[in-house]
């Protein structure tokens, strides 16, 4: 069984490994196949971070509250940054300093989540505890929105609310957008 702090971080490799993608990518097609991943990634891991994570944060920590607040604070940095970049074509040539600066505010808050947040928090989980939350998490991932929606509410039960009913646009969307393949 996986941890939280696994699925978490877990996600966080994904997200870097499409950015990664982005950079080196080399026809404009592909960068916007890896532009789709990317922002389909990071908007379904945010959002799976504010309904699951975030609440055992307060729930679980002393600080717990002012850590969430934190983190969704940076979080709808991020938000607005990858709102932003998911509107970009490949070769606008605001394309590339804005994933480069979406990164930089993302990998920021990787960083602090990984070494603190979710170490203070497993330390308060029984490992069943944690294993459930991190089934949940990947769970919620599969019925939340796959686009950067900043103005939505980021706390539950509200974000859960507007997350529903922006869910199934999405992916309709997502329907006629190109995602990376195993030949591309």
């Amino acid at each position: 069984m996986t941890l939280i702090s696994e699925a978490v971080k877990h996600d966080h490799r994904e997200l870097e490994d499409a950015y990664n993608h982005i950079l080196s990518a080399t026809t404009a097609d592909e960068k916007q196949r890896w532009q789709n991943q990317f922002t389909w990634e990071l908007a379904r891991h945010s959002i799976g971070e504010e309904l699951i994570l975030y609440p055992a944060l307060e729930k679980n920590l002393p600080n717990g509250k002012e850590m969430a607040d934190k983190d969704r604070a940076e979080h709808q940095i991020v938000k607005e940054l990858l709102y932003k970049f998911q509107a970009l074509k490949a070769d606008d040539p605001n394309f590339t300093p804005t994933i480069k600066s979406l990164w930089t505010k993302l990998c920021e808050h990787i960083k602090e989540e990984e070494t603190q947040d979710l170490m203070a928090l497993e330390k308060t989980l029984k490992q069943n505890d944690s294993e459930d939350m991190a089934t949940k998490f990947k769970r919620t991932k599969k019925f939340v929105p796959t686009r950067s929606h900043p103005s939505a509410p980021d706390k539950p039960p509200f974000e859960t609310v507007v997350g529903l009913m922006a869910a199934p646009i999405d992916r309709l969307m997502d329907m006629f957008r190109k995602f990376p393949t195993d030949t591309s």
